[in-house]
């Protein structure tokens, strides 16, 4: 390095000085984030390191205390943000951490028909007293933000909780109950309604039903409290069936949603 001091101004030389170690500073940086990528404490460590013995064998010792100064700071620093870490470990320094469990998401194994059957209970139950109840079935679109109004459940779908859901007096008959899987993942879940004109009358609980169906994959049944009729949504559309062919109709609409 002593060419460098001895060429030209007193000024220049330094600034000269000043650039090219900036320029070996930046190259050495860039190096070892491209091998450590988003490991930026290791990356700065290592190339202070790397100035220390640099300065060293070019006989520049300010260069090697400024890098041993930051060094210094480095880890006085890392030792206070990691102050709960090193708490731990002094007081018990052979623990051995457990790796812990990885949550994934899996769809639970269930029997289809059998969770078909409870539905079918259910809905033909609350269609002879007329008791009017939605119920949303969720596919591969996501309805989180449409339960975030609603009052979470996570149970197992059964005809007895549905109908209990679903009685008039209760806190959560009004709104949807939305399935996914085999467990009822939410109650008095309100829907926006369609904007659809229809030629003849359609309550709240049909308009909510056709609207989910509108901006989802979901099947949506609905049962009519003034008739107890029972109807689909799906797509967009509304469509009404008897109770003799609501397990056949039910199972062929989420099948086809599957596929």
């Amino acid at each position: 390095m002593e060419f460098v001091f001895n060429n030209g101004t007193p000024i220049g030389n330094i600034i000269l000085t000043l650039v090219l170690l900036a320029a070996i500073f930046g190259a050495v940086f860039y190096c070892l984030y491209i091998v450590c990528k988003r490991k930026l404490p290791f990356i700065v460590f290592a190339t202070c390191a790397f100035f220390v013995i640099f300065g060293y064998i070019f006989v520049l010792p300010i260069i090697s205390y400024v890098a041993l100064a930051i060094m210094t700071v480095g880890l006085i620093l890392s030792l206070f943000i990691n102050l709960g870490d090193l708490r731990k470990f002094l007081a018990n320094p052979f623990q051995v951490k457990q790796a812990k469990n990885t949550a994934f998401k899996v769809e639970k194994i269930f029997d289809k028909h059998e969770m078909y059957q409870q539905i079918e209970s259910a809905v033909i139950s609350l269609s002879k007293t007329k008791t009017g109840a939605i119920i949303t079935f969720e596919r591969n679109t996501s309805l989180a933000d449409m339960l975030k109004n609603g009052v979470t459940i996570k149970a197992p779908v059964s005809a007895e909780l549905l109908q209990t859901i679903f009685y008039p007096g209760t806190r959560l008959h009004d709104g949807a109950v939305v399935i996914h899987g085999n467990e009822i993942v939410a109650a008095s879940v309100f829907f926006t309604p369609t904007t659809q004109a229809f030629a003849g009358k359609y309550g709240s609980r049909h308009r909510a039903a056709i609207g989910i169906s509108e901006i989802s994959d979901s099947v949506t049944v609905v049962v009519s409290e003034e008739t107890g009729r029972i109807s689909f949504a799906v797509n967009g559309t509304l469509e009404s069936v008897d109770q003799a062919n609501f397990l056949r109709v039910f199972e062929n609409l989420m099948d086809d949603t599957n596929k």
